[in-house]
């Protein structure tokens, strides 16, 4: 089969691999109809989320048809039309029971101190192999696969396999309350996700922030007050908008590949935190391999958790639900505690929220295809993934078609 398959940093290519087998009594085969280009992909091929391991098929993100069931799997039958959860829980043990799928003790075959197992990802979750593939096998598919209705159609359901889901783990994370006013950093998918589950929580206000313009003016369509900070200061411009106050709660929806202003009036402050984010780098990424303008690393590692920080009002709630490796070590503590902040974050735990944001879409309350921008067989994955690192306007989500 054809798949999508990591050989290094800098380095993926559209590989003929055998299709999986059943291993486990609990496992599934599932036949891919649609899948996914995450920005957590980008991490790995950027090397600002090291120890991707040689021959690992990427991605997390996929919807499809049931092709074979181990004899355990007693609620799924061959031919059901599934979404698979990014993360990966055993169903059974006290976190999963518990709705800490992303903290499963059984998932990861590294043990119960290892973190959170998906698909597509490297040496420490794992690794099991990803989705954006003709076939992928689902460990725990008791548990691992969510049934679709027959209304939802894949533009739907591949958004709700992790970004719909992380977006609204974000916002559950932030404590929102109706009238809050919230700043989301980072218009991405998973940013916009957040926005649109913002609303959901009835948020008076949403504040978005990004440098992309394209994407800027797409977190606007869904109702957010947006800041470029290429030009203008966000945490100035945000307590300009509040009073004075800040927001009551901010989402980190960007991660280690964050970028800094590159204003060219930038102050000896500016440049001395510059600095510092070099070092930042310098601790994580173990090998890079810029191509160019491809698989360029954000060059501010902690940027966005510093804004966040500065940007939330005393007593607020800060949620990170942005990707960052343990490499990083950097975070404003003294600065968050002083304004008495409350610090929520994490990997999606996505089967907790999936059968209610599945019902959520069914229902026609929220359309999460407007999100996708973008669809491609998987033959052309290479040159998707290309212009989804280069954040090219209009490439917001790109839906990959295995059988296409």
């Amino acid at each position: 089969m054809k798949a999508v398959v990591f050989h290094g940093v800098g380095d993926i290519r559209l590989d003929n691999v055998p299709e999986p087998k059943i291993r486990e009594s609990t496992d599934a085969i599932v036949r891919l109809t649609s899948s996914a280009i995450c920005g957590t992909d980008l991490h790995f091929i950027r090397g600002t989320f090291p120890g991707m391991q040689e021959g690992t098929i990427l991605g997390h993100e996929g919807v499809g048809i049931i092709e074979e069931v181990g004899s355990d799997v007693r609620n799924f039958s061959p031919g059901d039309r599934v979404v698979i959860p990014s993360t990966i829980g055993c169903g059974s043990c006290a976190y999963c029971r518990d709705g800490y799928y992303a903290q499963c003790d059984n998932a990861n075959p590294n043990g119960k101190d290892a973190g959170t197992a998906f698909f597509g990802g490297p040496q420490g979750t794992g690794p099991i192999q990803g989705l954006q593939a003709e076939y992928a096998r689902i460990p725990f598919a008791n548990v691992g696969l969510v049934r679709l209705p027959d209304n939802i159609i894949d533009e739907q359901a591949i958004l709700l396999s992790d970004i719909f889901p992380t977006g609204y783990f974000g916002a559950h994370l932030a404590e929102i309350k109706p009238g809050d006013t919230v700043a989301v950093f980072g218009c991405g998918p998973v940013g916009v996700f957040a926005i649109i589950s913002a609303h959901l929580f009835q948020a008076g206000r949403v504040i978005a922030v990004d440098c992309v313009e394209s994407r800027l003016e797409f977190a606007r369509s869904h109702g957010a007050e947006v800041i470029n900070f290429e030009k203008e200061d966000p945490v100035e411009t945000i307590k300009d908008l509040t009073g004075g106050i800040g927001v009551d709660r901010v989402i980190d929806a960007v991660g280690v590949d964050a970028l800094h202003p590159h204003r060219e009036t930038a102050d000896e402050n500016e440049k001395q935190q510059q600095q510092k984010y070099q070092q930042e780098q310098s601790k994580i990424i173990q090998e890079q391999n810029p191509q160019g303008d491809l698989w360029v690393p954000g060059d501010a590692p902690s940027q966005a958790l510093r804004w966040g920080v500065q940007s939330a009002a005393k007593a607020g709630t800060l949620s990170i639900i942005g990707v960052y490796p343990p490499q990083l070590e950097s975070f404003p503590i003294g600065q968050a505690m002083n304004k008495n902040l409350t610090i929520n974050m994490g990997n999606c735990n996505h089967r907790r929220y999936l059968p209610q944001l599945v019902r959520l879409v069914n229902s026609g309350a929220v359309e999460p295809s407007t999100v996708l921008t973008q669809e491609t067989p998987i033959v052309s994955a290479i040159e998707a993934y290309e212009s989804f690192d280069q954040r090219q306007a209009g490439w917001m989500k790109v839906e990959l078609l295995p059988a296409g």
